[in-house]
């Protein structure tokens, strides 16, 4: 059993040559003896954890790596036990949330055996009811796409900072200055709006979104289904649910409408459920006013896919308004509350109000409200309350 898996292992490791190192790599804390990784599919948690493994300065016997992908086993315990019994030292698990009962497997590796183990698994998945309550024993780590600072220092080669939301809107210009000395912001923000949010755009350039449409329909037939209990005419409302987000204008949904053009009746819960699924599993990004919170049996006040890529793999057109919005919620969202607001587009951190828009966007809107900014599209240098859009790709 050891043996089939360490010839996989050894197989990847050779075949992983990515030596990029992406913003999660500094922050996240692997000293625990359980951690999880969790996050969209395609994000880059596997290349994540072969990196962190190939570096470990342990012998090859004393760590491992298994996919639930890959490698058929009958028992996580039991390839446990075996490689604790060999002395092993670091288990890593990939992609769990594809076996079955995982909760009681860890559980009892947790428990019982000397062993640090680090799994990854869809942003889908939840510890926060499973049955072992994994929750009170491992740490949970999110991890998100490329920001536009990564997929520009990838594809030039050069290292650029980041900066906190308060240096972008207190210091936006000289910051913007700093940055446009180095590269062509034009060209490569228009890019990374198409192709830049999953770092597998760099395998393969010609291909990449239609890789990613199968990788989202992945998300949709196999994750989601994995995860909860859904039938397969289910799947093809999830399909139908992106598509008619696709269509319209950073989206507040008509329930009723939905229901109709979904043929669901008046199954509210239902939809609801669906929405809450694809919001977990990082296919949308659902954003309430204050007063509605995270509750799931409620109307949404907005509805964005959730990211600025998805937007030109799944939809016919795409409208730049909607994609201006989608951008900056994706920046925004690791590590920011974000709400409707009464006026303005966004509601950041229950203080800034943002309105979105192109370089004529003006002041009216929201020329009464107090830490409000003007996000603007097509526009290199910003001065005063008006900022330009990509420098919210600095975030991280």
């Amino acid at each position: 059993m050891l043996d089939e898996i360490r010839d996989f292992q050894r197989i990847l490791f050779e075949k992983t040559s990515f030596s990029y190192k992406r913003y999660f790599h500094n922050t996240i804390n692997l000293d625990k003896k359980l951690v999880g990784i969790v996050g969209a599919r395609g994000v880059g948690k596997t290349t994540f954890l072969i990196q962190y493994l190939k570096a470990l300065d342990l012998p090859f016997s004393q760590k491992l790596y298994m996919s639930a992908d890959f490698v058929s086993v009958s028992s996580l315990f039991d390839v446990a036990l075996a490689f604790s019994k060999e002395e092993g030292r670091v288990l890593v698990i990939d992609e769990i949330h594809k076996y079955p009962h995982f909760e009681i497997e860890l559980k009892k590796i947790y428990d019982l055996l000397d062993l640090k183990v680090i799994f990854s698994g869809s942003s889908a998945l939840s510890l926060d009811h499973a049955k072992a309550d994994l929750s009170r024993r491992a740490i949970i780590h999110h991890v998100v796409g490329l920001s536009f600072r990564e997929f520009v220092e990838m594809e030039k080669g050069i290292v650029l900072p980041h900066f906190s939301l308060a240096d972008i809107l207190t210091r936006h210009t000289d910051i913007a200055y700093e940055l446009l000395e180095k590269f062509n912001v034009t060209l490569l923000f228009r890019e990374y709006l198409k192709y830049g949010y999953y770092p597998f755009y760099f395998e393969d350039k010609e291909e990449y979104l239609v890789r990613l449409n199968t990788t989202i329909n992945t998300v949709l037939e196999v994750d989601i289904p994995s995860i909860y209990p859904i039938e397969y005419e289910s799947i093809v409302n999830l399909k139908k649910l992106i598509r008619l987000v696709c269509e319209s204008n950073p989206y507040t949904p008509n329930i009723k409408e939905l229901l109709q053009k979904m043929g669901m009746g008046e199954n509210y819960k239902g939809l609801y459920r669906f929405l809450s699924y694809l919001h977990k599993a990082k296919v949308l990004q659902i954003i309430n006013s204050k007063a509605k919170g995270d509750a799931i049996f409620v109307k949404p006040d907005k509805i964005y896919l959730n990211n600025t890529n998805l937007h030109y793999a799944y939809c016919d057109k795409s409208m730049i308004g909607t994609v201006r919005e989608t951008f900056v919620a994706s920046m925004l969202q690791p590590n920011h509350t974000l709400v409707i607001p009464k006026k303005g587009d966004l509601l950041v951190d229950e203080r800034y109000v943002f309105e979105i828009g192109g370089k004529k966007k003006g002041y009216k809107q929201i020329k009464d409200i107090p830490d409000f900014y003007i996000i603007s599209d097509d526009i290199e240098i910003g001065s005063g309350n008006k900022i330009p859009l990509w420098l919210f790709g600095f975030l991280y």
